[in-house]
C-alpha cells in the first residue's frame, strides 16, 4: 500500500485535537434518585457502552477522511525481472518473390514466407524437438520490400509478437515490390542498439539480392558492427528454378518457372562483417537448424518491469466515514438522545 498525498495525513493532528475537546467536555448525567446503590450495582447495556463512545464516531469518521484525502492505494508496484537472454530481431524478406512454391511445411507445400513464419513461430515458442523456445529473449520484428517496416519493437511479450506475424503477408502492389536489404539492416540496428542485452543478434531472411533503397547490403552490415550486433544472413529458397508468382497486364499473378538467384557472396560478407554466419535454408528444417545454433549464444541479462494497475481506497474510506456520521445522528436523535 503506499500514499498518493501523504501529507495530507498531517491533518490527523486535528482529529487528536477533536479528541481533547471530547474527553474534556465529558460529564456524568445524573438524576434525582433515592437508591444511588442500587444504581451504581447495575451492569452496563449495550446501549449503556454506546452512548458513552458515541461522541468518538465523529473523531473516527474525520480520522477517515484524512486518511481518504491521503488516497491510499493498493496493487500497483514496479517489479523487476531479471532473466537471462539476449537481444533479438528478425529481419523478414516480404517481396513478392517470397511466394515461391518451392519448400514445405511438414508434407504440404508451402512459399516461402509462411516457412519462414511456421519456423518463426517455433523458434520463439518452442517445439518438441530442438528448439526450446525464446522467453527469456527480448525478440522484435522488422519486414521489408522496397520499403522496411518496424513490425514489432523487442519485447518479451511474445504472445504480442506472433499475433503481429499473423499479419505478416507479401507485398500486392507493385510500386512497393523489392528487395532494400540494407535500409532493413539499418532500421533492425535501431531497434537493438539501445537494448540492455550485452548480446544482440540479428537474423536476416531474403530470397534475393539488394534492388532497392539507400543503403548498401555491406555499408549496412557496417552499421550493425559498430552498434556490436551479430547478423546472421539466411537465404531462403531452393535451388535452381522456382514456381515464382508473376504479375499480369491485368493486375492479377500466375506461377512462373524462374531461375533462382540469391546474392550469397553479398550475405555472406554482411554476416562475417559482424561475426555471424550465413546460411542457405532450403527447407524449414535448415531453418529450424539455424535457430538451434542460436540456442547456443552467450546469453545476458535483461530487465522488464511490470506495471499493475493502482487500486484507489479512498471511496470505501468516504462511506465509512459517512455511515458513521449517519449512525451518531440516527442514535443520538432517537434511541440515545439525550435529556435537556
Amino acid at each position: 500500500m503506499r500514499f498518493e498525498n501523504p501529507y495530507m495525513l498531517l491533518l490527523l493532528v486535528l482529529v487528536a485535537a477533536l479528541v481533547f475537546v471530547i474527553r474534556r467536555r465529558e460529564r456524568p448525567e445524573g438524576v434525582d434518585y433515592t437508591a444511588v446503590g442500587d444504581l451504581a450495582a447495575m451492569p452496563r447495556t449495550f446501549m449503556t457502552r454506546l452512548r458513552i463512545a458515541l461522541p468518538y464516531f465523529r473523531a473516527i469518521a474525520l480520522a477517515l477522511c484524512v486518511i481518504a484525502l491521503a488516497r491510499p492505494q493498493w496493487g500497483q508496484e514496479v517489479t523487476r525481472i531479471y532473466r537471462d537472454g539476449i537481444a533479438i530481431v528478425m529481419v523478414v524478406d516480404v517481396s513478392s518473390s517470397m511466394g515461391a512454391l518451392d519448400l514445405q511445411i511438414g508434407e504440404e507445400q508451402a512459399n516461402r514466407l509462411d516457412v519462414v513464419k511456421e519456423t518463426f513461430r517455433s523458434f520463439v515458442q518452442g517445439d518438441e524437438e530442438d528448439l526450446q523456445g525464446r522467453e527469456a529473449d527480448m525478440v522484435g520484428m522488422v519486414t521489408f520490400a522496397r520499403f522496411s517496416d518496424n513490425l514489432s519493437p523487442l519485447t518479451l511479450d511474445h504472445e504480442a509478437l506472433l499475433s503481429a506475424l499473423e499479419e505478416v503477408d507479401i507485398i500486392n502492389l507493385p510500386e512497393e515490390d523489392g528487395t532494400a536489404i540494407g535500409d532493413a539492416v539499418v532500421m533492425g540496428a535501431e531497434l537493438l542498439k539501445r537494448a540492455g542485452a550485452d548480446s544482440k543478434v540479428m537474423i536476416l531472411l531474403t530470397d534475393g539480392s539488394n534492388n532497392a533503397g539507400n543503403t548498401e547490403p555491406v555499408a549496412a552490415a557496417g552499421v550493425a558492427k559498430a552498434f556490436g550486433i551479430k547478423v546472421y544472413t539466411v537465404g531462403t529458397g531452393t535451388r535452381g528454378t522456382a514456381m515464382m508468382p508473376v504479375r499480369n497486364k491485368e493486375g492479377g499473378t500466375y506461377l512462373k518457372p524462374t531461375q533462382v538467384f540469391i546474392d550469397e557472396a553479398t550475405l555472406t560478407t554482411m554476416a562475417e562483417t559482424t561475426g555471424g554466419q550465413f546460411f542457405r535454408a532450403t527447407d524449414g528444417a535448415a531453418l529450424q537448424e539455424i535457430y538451434a545454433q542460436i540456442d547456443d549464444l552467450e546469453k545476458s541479462t535483461n530487465i522488464a518491469e511490470q506495471y499493475q494497475r493502482y487500486i484507489e481506497g479512498f471511496p470505501a474510506l468516504i462511506l465509512a466515514a459517512l455511515a458513521l456520521l449517519l449512525f451518531e445522528a440516527v442514535m443520538v436523535n432517537t434511541r440515545l438522545r439525550a435529556l435537556p
